[in-house]
């Protein structure tokens, strides 16, 4: 799947105007901000045609590596003229253009001992989110660190320790409620992931770099079981919450580049932040071929590497069914294609040999109930119960306990239906009980008596009897 971006609008307006303000440099050799052999460097790459920039490097290739990484015999630029804002700025939109128009000042500097240096300090240049400094300078690494990630042989230690200072900056401009800081944080997330350590260290962070991204998607689905939406984002109309869909794309396209580490993400997305039942809605809602393709590219990547523990629930908040109505549509795209049959083929194969159980279990697994046939069924659980407590060394069970110590103040009935099946599992197997009582299942259900909703306090009362039903004739 190729991808093409175009540069984010805010950072390419604010180096348009960084390009266009003049410089007094004699005044700053003068003062001692800059040397005479930096400007001289500076002035016959500066506004002068790309050709000529490239042949002028190219002659003097170490000489522009020493300007922008420093040498053992003098300071880079960027550290000489620290205490001129408007120099540094000037400096970091040229020192971009220049690794951009001259790949191969970019390989060289990758060379250098200690390339990032001078940049790295400068994302903590101030706290100010629209300070151009860091903005600037976040930029220019994205593209130089970007550039060490696909040449190096082997993970480098300069990458490892600059990256999770980058993410930590980006990270913060993905969480503004600015579109222009929000694109600029995701484009460069996106420019990073190319390389599997990159992939690792974004989900080492993921509490700062994953959570934002889903943050947003959570909002472009829409208020959640009936929840109202108090996001606020000074965002372009489009989905649910205000997400542009701009920014939907590039946010679905980080998350499809994490997703190519799908044994290792893909539980957790799962765990954390329910990724599949996210994704079978955004599909739904999915307004162009281009979201639809990454959505699918996504779930196909997660759910082929999970196929235990995400399959059941897919099938659960019936993509199956959505994915049968995606192929009834007139879509032309080839791997949008390619992978809706894939996820057909796997999903089909997996329900043709579920059963009764399966479904009980990949309700649970979702992290949400309903009233579902077997909850109710006398003879499922006659079958099952001692299954449901022993299969996967209690899986079960621990996550029933999970759902039912949430509130859910919105979908009552996510509680009534725990307490029932808390119940069944106790007049079932009663001497299992203390399995139950370990999870905190007993002291929940009891707590559930005096909920406010009817049917909750119903349930809760039917459990605890079972419980003390045993414990007398015990």
């Amino acid at each position: 799947m190729s991808v093409t971006l175009e540069p984010p609008t805010y950072l390419s307006s604010l180096q348009n105007n960084i390009r266009a303000r003049p410089i007094p440099w004699e005044g700053a050799v003068r003062a001692g901000s800059i040397t005479d052999e930096h400007l001289r460097k500076i002035k016959a790459v500066d506004k002068v045609r790309k050709e000529q920039r490239r042949q002028t490097i190219e002659a003097d290739i170490e000489g522009y590596v020493h300007l922008l990484a420093g040498s053992t015999g003098g300071k880079s630029v960027l550290d000489a003229a620290a205490r001129r804002s408007d120099i540094v700025q000037y400096i970091l939109v040229l020192a971009a253009d220049l690794i951009n128009d001259v790949p191969v000042l970019a390989s060289s500097l990758v060379a250098h001992p200690n390339p990032y240096q001078p940049f790295l300090p400068l994302l903590q240049h101030s706290t100010n989110p629209e300070d151009p400094i860091p903005l600037l300078t976040a930029a220019f690494l994205t593209g130089l660190v970007s550039q060490s990630l696909v040449t190096a042989s082997k993970p480098a230690p300069r990458d490892d320790d600059a990256l999770p200072r980058l993410y930590t900056y980006l990270a913060a401009l993905t969480k503004n409620s600015d579109s222009g800081l929000q694109d600029i944080g995701v484009q460069g997330f996106s420019t990073l992931l190319r390389t599997r350590r990159a992939r690792e260290l974004f989900w080492a962070q993921r509490q700062e770099t994953v959570e934002a991204l889903v943050e947003i998607l959570q909002a472009a689905a829409g208020p959640k079981d009936g929840a109202s939406s108090s996001t606020s984002r000074a965002v372009e109309p489009g989905l649910a919450g205000g997400v542009g869909l701009q920014l939907l794309y590039r946010v679905l396209l980080v998350i499809w580049q994490l997703s190519f580490e799908g044994r290792l993400v893909g539980d957790c997305l799962q765990e954390d932040y329910e990724i599949v039942q996210l994704y079978t809605q955004l599909l739904r809602l999915s307004p162009k071929e281009k979201t639809t393709r990454l959505l699918l590219a996504t779930l196909n990547n997660l759910l082929s590497a999970n196929r235990m523990t995400l399959l059941p629930v897919a099938v659960f908040v019936r993509l199956p069914a959505l994915l049968a109505n995606l192929a009834g549509r007139h879509l032309t795209d080839p791997d949008l294609l390619e992978d809706l049959q894939a996820l057909t083929a796997m999903l089909d194969e997996y329900t043709k040999t579920q059963t009764t159980f399966d479904e009980y279990a990949a309700e649970v697994q979702s992290g949400h109930l309903r009233w579902s046939p077997p909850h109710r069924d006398t003879a499922f659980w006659k079958e099952n119960a001692r299954r449901i407590l022993e299969d996967a060394s209690g899986a079960l069970p621990k996550k029933l306990a999970e759902i039912i110590a949430k509130p859910w103040d919105t979908d009552k009935q996510v509680l009534a239906i725990a307490c029932n099946d808390v119940g069944q599992l106790v007049k079932e197997v009663p001497e299992r009980r203390a399995q139950l009582e370990k999870l905190g299942l007993k002291t929940r259900v009891m707590e559930l008596m005096a909920d406010q909703d009817e049917a909750v306090r119903w349930e809760s009362l039917k459990a605890v009897g079972e419980w003390l039903r045993y414990t007398f004739e015990g």
